[in-house]
């Protein structure tokens, strides 16, 4: 009498275990820097904000803000930004905080280049701590 197979063997399951198990070694670290970049983006948002209020100042009063206060950006500290952002000659620089354990906290920067008066018409983003696979593409 001919048996019918019930099930699997135990060769076929421990094939698919170790296939999961690779699948899961790539993508968890894949997955754990995409989550400290979506951190890092509400930095950048903070910034992108403050540029508006940075180049409204430039001309409206023919010159960059000297500082956080005339340029009205917010100074308030949220989840991911530490102590808002800050303004100093046009030049605006944040601060992440809480962003992962064993994750350096990221500096990013947002440089005005005025050509003529104070219309400003390049901004050059840069970062001076953190890694760069954490650090948004405009600020590499």
């Amino acid at each position: 009498m001919k048996r019918i197979q019930q099930g699997f063997t135990l060769i076929e399951l421990m094939i698919v275990v170790a296939i999961v198990g690779i699948l899961a070694a790539i993508a968890l670290p894949a997955y754990q820097d995409y989550v400290v970049r979506s951190k890092v983006s509400e930095l950048e948002a903070a910034i992108a904000a403050c540029k508006t209020s940075v180049a409204e100042y430039a001309s409206s009063h023919g010159s960059v803000p000297a500082d956080t206060t005339s340029s009205g950006c917010s100074s308030l500290t949220t989840q991911y930004v530490n102590g808002g952002v800050t303004v100093t000659t046009g030049v605006i620089t944040g601060t992440t905080q809480n962003i992962g354990t064993g994750v350096t906290q990221v500096t990013l920067s947002l440089t005005p280049t005025p050509t003529t008066g104070a219309d400003i018409t390049q901004w050059v983003g840069t970062f001076t701590a953190g890694a760069a696979k954490h650090v948004p593409s405009s600020f590499r």
